[in-house]
């Protein structure tokens, strides 16, 4: 690429926006402006919710611009990789957690003892994916984790997490072009805005009671297969449902109980996605011995066939397909267990859509 088409990445649009905007009895306040939007040379701005408080984007803090600054793109990354992780923070308080996002869906999450650990297992997962990612934590950048996502190979984009050593900071200091953006409050704390979802289309808007799933521990799902899950199963199946509600439908993901293996998002077909996270998942850890999580119900037994062909051994997902006895039928065929977005006794599974 010579440098005049280069040049279109680089040159900044100028803003005219309003400096408040207004949405009902909302008031939205203009932070700062972008290079650009989705596209070079469309203009941008990001405005924050006044009012709103705790680990959401309003309170956010660019400790380091780098040489672009935040893109469109970015904040939209650092949004869905908060909320992730969050929500994780929320069920399991006790473990450090890492969430890549690449084009507002995950490309891998991990928990572990630290923060270097989550980070090592979800880059590891899919490194192809994870390249030039938008990285978030929910505890504090160490100087070891630092160093690592410095290094040029991995192209990081952006660094977000509630807190960083100093040494950590001067490592990242190091590389020009990283982003480095502090939380405005730990992931424990509660995020407070005014809890809807607006999408704009032409002539109007979408607007939407933002959603959060009920999975969040063994005690509200159901089973409806012969065999009976494990508790590892159980366990994997929550985690990585949850990773499924922040990524795009069609979603299919696919790991064990501390990380993901592979995320299939956004096809038009079940079986596509479910494809996608088995081949993604063998660009790391393989789908052998994971639990597959679908954010909607299996209209065909072909997902849980492709499944036991790669030795995963359960499935987390919800009813409502007119074929779900003949679905429930071929895994028990399989010995595959079935887990069921449900508490015991109730009629209606959880399902988690997302299209953003």
């Amino acid at each position: 690429m010579d440098k005049s088409a280069r040049q279109q990445y680089s040159t900044k649009v100028r803003e005219d926006f309003p400096e408040i905007l207004e949405f009902g009895s909302q008031a939205f306040a203009k932070k700062f402006s972008m290079r650009y939007g989705e596209n070079p040379g469309y203009p941008a701005a990001f405005y924050a919710e006044e009012g709103a408080s705790g680990p959401n984007m309003a309170s956010l803090q660019v400790l380091q611009e780098g040489s672009k600054g935040l893109s469109y793109i970015n904040v939209g990354d650092m949004d869905l990789g908060q909320r992730l992780a969050k929500k994780l923070t929320d069920i399991y308080a006790d473990k450090k957690i890492c969430v890549l996002i690449k084009h507002e869906m995950p490309s891998g999450v991990a928990m572990g003892a630290s923060v270097l650990e989550a980070f090592e297992k979800a880059w590891n997962s899919d490194p192809l994916s994870n390249f030039g990612s938008v990285d978030v934590f929910n505890d504090a950048v160490d100087a070891g984790l630092a160093k690592l996502l410095c290094e040029s190979l991995r192209n990081v984009e952006v660094v977000y997490a509630p807190g960083y050593t100093a040494e950590a900071l001067e490592i990242l200091a190091t590389r020009k072009v990283l982003r480095v953006v502090k939380m405005g409050a730990p992931l424990r704390q509660p995020a407070v805005d005014n809890g809807l979802e607006v999408k704009r289309v032409a002539g109007g808007l979408l607007v939407q009671k933002r959603f959060d799933s009920k999975i969040v521990s063994p005690e509200t799902v159901d089973v409806v297969s012969v065999r009976k899950p494990t508790a590892d199963e159980v366990e994997a199946a929550i985690f990585n449902w949850i990773v499924a509600c922040f990524t795009r439908s069609n979603a299919v993901v696919i790991g064990r109980k501390d990380k993901t293996h592979g995320i299939g998002s956004g096809q038009r077909s079940r079986i596509d996605s479910a494809l996608n996270a088995i081949q993604f998942s063998r660009r790391g850890y393989g789908p052998e011995g994971c639990v597959l999580a679908s954010d909607a119900f299996m209209p065909f037994p072909d997902v849980v066939e492709l499944a036991a062909q790669n030795g995963i051994t359960a499935i987390i997902y919800p009813l409502g397909s007119v074929r779900d006895q003949e679905v429930i039928d071929r895994a028990d065929q399989l010995n595959l267990a079935l887990i069921i977005t449900r508490k015991p006794g109730e009629a209606d599974s959880e399902r988690c859509f997302l299209h953003r």
